[in-house]
């Protein structure tokens, strides 16, 4: 607990919790301070961001001389127990909260490490000093005073941090890609076009922390040797939309964004560019184009952006996690942050936990921990008790792991192998009453929907594919649709220009390999269709 409040009260307004009715909640806890004021009691009443438990919200912690309690689902009537607790009196402030109380040494609070969730929580989103009282801004001061651009980049290689995008490029040498293109322009992009169903991980990052991710990108500008940057994010994130802006526009007035920063050389301009909510933009070259003004659609690579990106200028594009993880592998050392996960995936993994499970919302897990832990232990399984049927990674693009492969560590490359991707880090839990095909259709109408249009494979293929899951969903399939399922999608995976149409397979490819047996069944056989004189369309 931060020294300089040791009796607060942290009320998330994170969206999860204000759609369950936190700001009459905040607004009565504000009220309940002042009455505590009255009477000489001081306390503080903070506004935060996620506190992780997003299914059990509005969330509450109170931080009194007992050290820190968790409440979730609290009603407004109870404010005046709940600041109680934090002024110690806990025999009078626990009475009629105990159903709310939520034990902080649970799997799903003890198993998880915070790196890029760090702040979240803690401070308030809105508040610059608050943010700065908590270290925020502390390493971007020591990069631009004690350590060179190179030593920067040094420190991020040693890392082996890797983008948290869903690409998994090593982290330090697309920032050495970038620094050493010839002298000139450069530009700084954030990524936060978070479109997967299902993933509210770099939402809740940039509602809850802006100004770290603020810092990260500043330091990343700087070891680059960038001075315009860019934060991209969809128009449905609004709260998150309106919380950077004003992170923004505190960061220029304490002279930490803008020219001559800290009082140093170096200068830095950040705007927001909002985009329409088309989920292609979340590749990066589509999402180069958004910002310039034009539709959003990929192109051909080469050449890369971190060669030729915003307006023919080499362009650094990382998305939220990514740049958030950065002051503190600056602070702890990059072989700190290297000593976390396994050999080739380092650190720290946010993951936001959905679906038929016990304990929803977010989870920062290091690298490496099995499959098992996070949704069994850590989300404490289905709901009902009964088996999990099969976890699904990677959103649109990733695939679905069965229940016999959930002691697999949670990595990039083992993801990879049983079909899926790490993705942004949305994970959704499926119940044995699961129809896979269905699961498969419903990813498959999203890429439908979401494609550019640009390229035939993914502009038609999709819709094939699609039309082609109806009949296995609708029962009315024939062996000869499963052989043509399997075969335009391994067509479509490789002939799409982008990674999204070459991934849009991935849920289809990872059903027919785990859960054959549903399609089928879901196969009418070639005899009764000869009875019954049907004829495919």
């Amino acid at each position: 607990m931060d020294a300089a409040f040791p009796r607060q009260v942290r009320c998330c307004e994170a969206s999860g919790c204000r759609s369950a009715g936190s700001a009459s909640l905040l607004a009565a806890l504000q009220a309940a301070g002042e009455r505590a004021g009255a009477t000489g009691e001081t306390l503080a009443i903070k506004p935060v961001g996620c506190l992780r438990l997003c299914g059990r919200g509005p969330l509450v912690a109170c931080d009194g001389p007992d050290g820190s309690r968790l409440y979730g689902g609290v009603p407004p009537a109870a404010a005046g127990a709940l600041v109680s607790v934090a002024l110690g009196e806990a025999v009078q402030g626990e009475a009629g909260l105990a159903p709310h109380r939520l034990d902080l040494r649970h799997p799903f609070f003890a198993l998880q490490q915070a790196v890029v969730l760090e702040g979240c929580g803690q401070v308030n989103p809105e508040s610059i000093e608050d943010a700065i009282a908590f270290g925020t801004y502390r390493q971007l001061r020591r990069c631009l005073r004690e350590l060179t651009p190179d030593q920067v980049r040094q420190q991020v290689k040693l890392s082996g941090l890797r983008g948290r995008g869903g690409g998994g490029y090593p982290t330090g040498l697309k920032w050495d890609t970038v620094a050493l293109q010839p002298p000139g322009l450069r530009y700084v992009v954030c990524n936060g076009d978070e479109g997967d169903p299902g993933a509210f991980m770099d939402r809740s990052v940039m509602e809850g922390d802006p100004h770290r991710l603020l810092e990260g990108m500043a330091i990343a500008a700087y070891a680059i040797g960038a001075d315009r940057g860019y934060i991209y994010v969809r128009a449905e994130y609004p709260l998150a939309i309106e919380r950077l802006r004003l992170a923004l526009k505190q960061a220029r007035r304490s002279g930490l964004l803008g020219h001559g920063i800290d009082g140093t050389g170096f200068n830095l301009t950040i705007d927001v560019r909002v985009g329409a909510g088309a989920y292609v933009c979340g590749e990066e070259t589509a999402l180069l184009q958004s910002i310039q003004g034009q539709r959003g659609m990929p192109r051909p690579r080469p050449p890369f952006p971190a060669q030729s990106g915003l307006w023919g200028a080499p362009t650094l594009i990382n998305n939220v996690e990514t740049f958030t993880a950065v002051p503190t592998i600056l602070r702890e050392g990059g072989a700190w942050y290297a000593a976390m996960g396994t050999e080739r995936s380092k650190g720290t993994k946010v993951f936001a936990l959905s679906g038929a499970v016990v304990n929803t919302g977010l989870v920062e897990v290091p690298m490496g921990t099995p499959l098992r832990t996070v949704v069994e232990v850590i989300g404490g399984g289905v709901p009902d008790g009964s088996p999990i049927k099969a976890v699904q990674t990677g959103g649109p693009s990733g695939g679905c792991i069965p229940a016999e492969r959930l002691d697999t560590p949670v990595d990039y490359e083992s993801l990879l192998e049983l079909g899926s991707i790490m993705g942004s880090g949305g994970m959704v839990v499926m119940g044995e009453a699961t129809s896979m095909p269905e699961v498969a259709r419903h990813f498959m109408r999203f890429s439908v929907n979401e494609s550019c249009g640009k390229c035939v494979p993914c502009r038609a293929g999709t819709v094939q594919l699609a039309q082609l899951l109806d009949r296995f969903v609708e029962r009315r399939a024939t062996p000869e649709d499963l052989e043509q399922l399997d075969a335009l999608c391994r067509m479509v995976k490789v002939t799409s220009l982008c990674g999204l149409g070459q991934s849009a397979p991935n849920p289809v490819l990872s059903t027919l390999r785990w859960f054959r047996h549903e399609y089928e069944a879901a196969c009418r056989q070639p005899s009764e269709c000869v009875r019954t004189g049907s004829v495919r369309p």
